[in-house]
């Protein structure tokens, strides 16, 4: 039995500028870093005795004895990619709701090669993981997704992510020192919508607008770096980063109509008035989680302000996928 542990992610700024059908023809960057909430996969060679040959276990259960006849659409294609010929259990839990604006659909995609890989004796890296998990979710499902999710999931930290018109990208990690990093980490907080969305459906709206909204995508991309200068607190104050999300959050919900609505917008401007300095939705809009940079001494006042939603405190998690559990013949290693 192989467990693998994937972070998802907290992506800060320039979104939209990861999809091939920008960065394809124009380059694009992205800066944010992986969140200390983590998807499991577990997957081990299931014993030829039963019915099914493969068993899948997520929100729902299948027992299949054929690849095809599997439901859950990138368990299907990774096993049809890597050519799974042994039965395999596949077990999911998530520390977070899928769906939610937290990369849980590529973080699941790179766990689960991480996993097989791991079952077959293969050791890969960091940028195979990403490279192939992007491949199988873009090319191979064909989902309207973004380039940067798997990135962060197979990579962990907080980084730059430059990509680049061939189609490859380069992972820059953004160092800072410990107080900064606790800084950051105090004022990013999450608060769950409770709207789960299927973020394809609108990414499928912002990728057919990204001609007509091409300055927008330009100047998020210029926010990376502005980011990063702040982050490295060159004579800059972090308070700076919130009024930065909020001057792209603005922009962000300009790229698709599906991207915000009126009780989530009530909800990022009482916020606001409690003492958020910015925020914005994760990942495609529409729900799931919205990340509030929050000055610690407004903390309590926004918690009691949104007392409704779930509020969850996140910090950067240093590691990508890894294998955290590994059983052969008996004899267990963790990772």
């Amino acid at each position: 039995m192989i467990i693998t542990r994937t972070p998802f992610r907290v992506s800060l700024f320039g979104g939209g500028s990861d999809y091939p059908a920008w960065y394809r023809r124009h380059g694009g960057k992205v800066i944010g870093f992986a969140v200390d909430k983590f998807c499991y996969i577990s997957v081990r060679v299931l014993p030829p005795f039963f019915a099914h040959k493969h068993r899948i276990v997520y929100s729902v259960m299948e027992n299949v004895r054929e690849i095809a006849d599997i439901q859950h659409p990138a368990v299907r294609a990774v096993f049809s990619e890597l050519a799974v010929s042994d039965g395999i259990e596949l077990h999911h839990d998530a520390d977070l709701p899928a769906r939610s604006g937290l990369g849980s659909s590529s973080a699941f995609t790179v766990g689960l090669l991480n996993a097989l890989y791991g079952l077959h004796g293969r050791s890969v890296t960091p940028r195979d993981l990403a490279i192939e998990a992007t491949r199988i979710e873009q090319d191979v499902i064909r989902e309207h997704v973004g380039s940067q999710d798997q990135v962060w999931a197979a990579y962990g930290g907080l980084n730059k992510v430059i990509f680049h018109t061939d189609g490859g990208f380069t992972v820059t990690p953004v160092t800072i020192g410990a107080a900064r990093r606790r800084a950051l980490e105090q004022y990013c907080h999450l608060y769950y919508t409770g709207r789960s969305r299927i973020a394809s459906d609108i990414a499928a709206d912002k990728i057919a607008n990204l001609d007509s909204r091409a300055a927008d995508i330009r100047e998020m991309m210029a926010m990376v770096d502005e980011a990063e200068a702040i982050l490295h607190g060159e004579g800059r104050n972090i308070d700076e980063l919130g009024s930065l999300l909020h001057e792209s959050w603005l922009l962000k919900r300009g790229l698709s109509a599906r991207i915000s609505n009126g009780e989530i917008d009530d909800v990022y401007d009482a916020a606001r008035q409690a003492g958020a300095l910015g925020g914005k939705l994760l990942g495609a809009g529409g729900g799931g989680f919205l990340l509030l940079f929050v000055p610690p001494q407004h903390h309590a006042a926004v918690r009691q302000r949104l007392g409704n939603l779930i509020h969850v405190p996140c910090g950067v998690a240093p590691e990508g996928s890894r294998i955290v559990m590994q059983e052969r013949d008996g004899t267990v290693a963790q990772g």
